[in-house]
């Protein structure tokens, strides 16, 4: 086993080079492990500034934030003012979506683990001030349902937004003030941001995206998402100590570094505890908790979380059997491969472990039932369609809708080919990924009624 100064070394000499190599514009790294932490930055915060990224800068955390947001209800659980298997009506009566049977049944539960049912990638602007969550909830009431509540896993952004104003009611204050006073507060955070005011104060990362898809990546139009999302990851930003101090926590039995109970050991429990399984995908957990992604590798329990905004991505790991919380975050790039070298090389040196390989296409494609996944799949961020040419070759092309339609151009189709007996898987990366197509469910006609991708996207009519 490698010790810690040996990792901040091997950081020191190779972080440059990866950066170079995945295009990343700038990255900060720490490392918790046997209650030391160390960390480390390199490259820059923005190529048009040139300012470099030290340990102290603020990144985007993004969907990481969901864990935090999940905390905070859990904290509302230990003073027995939620109980996570009443419906959200009981707490929030004017919870209300497109089904109104399933508006009245959905539980607190269902939406910490993404099993609410009901459309999640919604993101209305609601403007800038305090009640931004509540209008955002308020903006849902016509939000469709993809199946029943309970039923299965499809990763909802919107879940959040609604546990985030569950939080503002009980605790009588807006999110971001309810996320500082119970917890950024009492763990000592001092490199934290709740939204761009408190960003500037800080030495503040700039996401990159790629005007074109070969084209190097160059600062991204605006920093932040609309605040009504922030529960589910718009806005929060920190340096990798500061959120280390975080895993701690969960690491510690809810137990702040100054000894401050900042959640009770049966609420860290709870919370890593696995709530639903996923379709194999390969690139998420293999079940979710509540908040917590939950991965198995080989054997090894590991709990973390990823987060993406715009230009910037952020990566969580914490393997609670060694004691190691790993956190990688980046603006930009190949923030995959990135996350692969940094992440892969830290778990292998500290606790023996391998990361698992993402998916690849095989190497004799398995036949296909082309009639089962053709056709069109919509939600409310864009269009997916799997269509078959005149050569009988697979391809998936996807039209961006809403604000992903003006962040560029539409993703070049890409060619699929099977994977499994339910799951195609391109043939080209995205984002350092070969991105595999689960295809679940039925139509009534044979034909597949979800294209599953972390997210159930249900098929349009025809």
């Amino acid at each position: 086993m490698a010790t810690l100064n040996e990792i901040q070394t091997w950081l020191q000499d190779r972080l440059p080079a990866l950066l170079a190599e995945h295009q990343v514009p700038g990255t900060a790294v720490g490392v918790l492990f046997g209650g030391e932490v160390i960390d480390h930055a390199a490259g820059v915060l923005s190529t048009a500034t040139a300012v470099e990224a030290t340990p102290d800068s603020v990144f985007q955390i993004g969907s990481i934030t969901k864990v935090w947001t999940t905390t905070l209800v859990l904290q509302l659980v230990d003073e027995g003012k939620v109980d996570l298997d009443r419906p959200l009506r009981d707490y929030l009566p004017e919870f209300k979506i497109g089904d109104e049977a399933a508006a009245a049944v959905i539980t607190v539960r269902q939406l910490l683990s993404h099993t609410s049912g009901f459309e999640g990638d919604i993101f209305n602007e609601t403007g800038k001030g305090d009640d931004a969550v509540e209008k955002f909830a308020a903006s849902l009431n016509e939000v469709g349902q993809l199946f029943g509540p309970g039923e299965m896993f499809s990763y909802n952004n919107a879940a959040f937004a609604m546990l985030g104003r569950l939080i503002e009611v009980l605790r009588e204050k807006p999110f971001d003030t309810a996320l500082r006073d119970h917890l950024l507060t009492p763990l000592g955070l001092t490199h934290s941001a709740t939204d761009p005011y408190e960003a500037i104060l800080h030495r503040a990362a700039v996401g990159h995206l790629r005007p074109t898809p070969d084209a190097a990546p160059v600062p991204a139009p605006f920093w932040g998402m609309t605040r009504g999302m922030a529960p589910a990851g718009a806005m929060l930003a920190m340096r990798p100590r500061d959120l280390l101090a975080f895993a701690k926590m969960h690491l510690d039995s809810g137990t702040a570094a100054d000894g401050t109970a900042v959640l009770s050991p049966a609420a860290v429990k709870a919370m890593q505890e696995p709530q639903v399984k996923l379709p194999s995908l390969g690139l998420m957990g293999d079940a979710w908790g509540l908040g917590w992604e939950i991965f198995d590798w080989d054997g090894t329990t590991v709990i973390g979380h990823d987060g993406g905004t715009i230009g910037q991505s952020a990566f969580l790991r914490i393997v609670p059997e060694h004691g190691l919380a790993v956190t990688v975050l980046t603006n930009g790039g190949d923030a995959i491969e990135l996350y692969k070298a940094v992440m892969g090389h830290l778990v292998e040196e500290l606790a023996g472990l391998d990361l698992p390989a993402l998916p690849t296409p095989p190497a004799e494609p398995v036949p296909m039932n082309t009639d089962r996944f053709l056709g069109t799949y919509s939600c409310d961020v864009a269009d997916f369609t799997v269509r078959q040419d005149d050569e009988g070759k697979v391809w998936l092309d996807q039209t961006p809708k809403g604000m992903f339609a003006e962040l560029g151009p539409a993703p070049d189709p890409v060619e699929l080919v099977g994977r499994d007996e339910q799951s195609l898987i391109a043939l080209v990366t995205e984002n350092g990924v070969n991105m595999p197509q689960v295809f679940l469910g039925d139509d009534g006609s044979g034909r597949a009624l979800y294209l599953f991708n972390g997210r159930a996207i249900r098929r349009a009519a025809a």
